[in-house]
């Protein structure tokens, strides 16, 4: 409501973009088909409502991250990562009208665009710079097609940006709790979809997908969740009523079994482990409860489940499959790992930056594809925008008195550890997907470090060590946020 009424303070300068939209739109019904001014007509009512309140608008971003249909683009140019084509959703479309409504508002109105000084800021920048360099340099050596390689570059764009717009717009931790339920709740009807699915004996894929769905795509979203939802149960006093969390918790590990994902069953047994270590210091009791669990979970799990696990040994002889002693490795797991290999050989031919985005073979696996794409510069940039993003997150952890905010921050740690694991046989950190829930949850553990130590917070992250605001006087920081966060500047 608060941001709804914000949007009812109009200055004169603000009715310009409406009324110049208004005389687009009538000329474009008046010219276009009906389904194209219907179109248009929908994009304009969220590019004014992201004009008026950018906060609505996110929102809506946030319902459509696993709720939007998506379009296949081929034709993009050669190389085998684009013989796949290219992906737009509905929620791509959303994220630039939101974006573009809200910088739209902050030119027509003079205002400054806030810009939070994060300890991610450099690590993304300097992984985005270095895909920009090995792609150019893809480019000039005829590896990569420029159209194919500029749209590829803004895909994984997109997902930066969201954290940056997010990291901008959040003012309150209770937008950070709405902002938080919100996407749980798309979590809970996303679960329930994919059980919807189970009848058929298809694997379970996300909504919207086409007619060729990724169940490792559905996977690799669930199990971050899952942790996000895990995190918050963990903490005592983190919400008044478990019920619904432990209802939405019990639906998505359904839903996962559905998508019968071996990463993501791989991903969630390293999420597993990781609570269990968790409580291992901290409760007795549901520490022997998880390993009980532990236990019984091969003797329960349904039996798609054990096959599709065991039929990475089970295969029937083959061509293609890796031998490793008396085992053998199923065709999809050893073209996984014969493109390690193919990695390593093109690395050597490609040492520092790699073959561009889409310049290289295809990988399906996240590190590999790193390697390949933007050489060792892209490689390191990698592993140390992942080494901050787990630093934000055990900060937000150990800095958060609020048990609700706490919980979102040990999740977000936890379920980043999976999907490490997940990336093994996924292109886990460039699948939108996957990446859009991940981006958002790191915007809002990184916004909440910062509102904790803005001057007149109530003491969200603490520490001894004190940092002078721009007011004057001295408020509480984290060690790092003095240094990383001095506040809105």
């Amino acid at each position: 409501m608060a941001e709804i009424r914000s949007a009812l303070a109009l200055r004169p300068v603000e009715l310009l973009l409406p009324l110049l939209l208004a005389f687009l739109l009538a000329v474009l019904v008046t010219f276009t088909k009906p389904t194209i001014g219907l179109l248009v007509a929908m994009g304009s009512m969220l590019l004014l409502v992201s004009f008026f309140s950018p906060m609505i608008g996110l929102y809506w971003l946030v319902f459509s991250m696993l709720l939007g249909p998506e379009f296949l683009i081929g034709g993009l140019g050669g190389g085998s990562a684009l013989g796949r084509g290219m992906t737009l959703r509905l929620d791509d479309f959303i994220l630039l009208l939101v974006g573009f409504g809200w910088m739209a508002k902050v030119a027509l109105t003079k205002q400054s665009i806030v810009q939070l000084r994060t300890p991610l800021n450099r690590p993304i920048i300097f992984y985005v710079s270095a895909c920009i360099l090995a792609t150019l340099i893809g480019v000039l050596a005829g590896r990569v097609r420029p159209l194919g390689g500029f749209f590829f570059l803004l895909k994984y764009y997109q997902y930066f940006f969201l954290f940056f717009m997010t990291v901008n717009l959040v003012r309150t931790t209770q937008q950070i709790r709405t902002l938080a339920i919100a996407s749980l709740v798309t979590c809970f009807f996303v679960s329930l979809y994919a059980i919807s699915q189970i009848p058929s004996g298809e694997r379970a894929v996300a909504p919207f997908e086409g007619e060729y769905g990724e169940p490792n795509t559905l996977g690799g979203y669930l199990v971050f969740m899952l942790a996000i939802v895990g995190g918050i149960l963990a903490l005592p006093r983190a919400v008044p009523n478990k019920l619904p969390y432990i209802v939405l918790l019990l639906s998505g590990i359904v839903a996962l079994q559905a998508t019968l994902s071996r990463a993501s069953f791989l991903a969630a047994g390293i999420i597993w482990l990781g609570f269990l270590a968790y409580f291992a210091r901290r409760s007795f009791f549901v520490t022997m409860l998880l390993l009980a669990v532990t236990i019984a979970i091969p003797l329960v799990a349904p039996r798609a489940v054990q096959e599709r696990i065991l039929y990475t040994f089970t295969q029937q002889q083959d061509e293609g499959q890796i031998h490793v002693g008396g085992l053998r490795i199923d065709t999809s797991t050893s073209a996984r790992l014969y493109s390690w290999k193919e990695s390593l050989e093109f690395f050597m031919a490609h040492p520092l930056f790699g073959g561009g985005v889409t310049g290289g073979p295809f990988m399906d696996a996240m590190y590999p594809k790193v390697l390949v794409d933007t050489g060792l510069i892209g490689f390191v940039a990698f592993l140390v925008l992942l080494a901050v993003v787990f630093r934000v997150a055990r900060d937000g952890y150990r800095q958060t008195p609020d048990p609700f905010m706490k919980g979102i921050s040990l999740g977000f740690l936890i379920g980043s550890v999976g999907l490490l694991a997940h990336a093994i046989g996924s292109n886990t950190f460039i699948i939108v997907r996957i990446m859009e829930p991940f981006w958002l949850y790191a915007a809002l553990v990184t916004r909440l470090l910062a509102i904790g130590q803005e001057p007149g917070s109530s003491g969200l992250p603490h520490s001894t060590e004190k940092v002078r605001p721009a007011g004057g006087g001295t408020a509480p920081a984290a060690p790092w946020a003095a240094r990383r966060l001095p506040g809105l500047r």
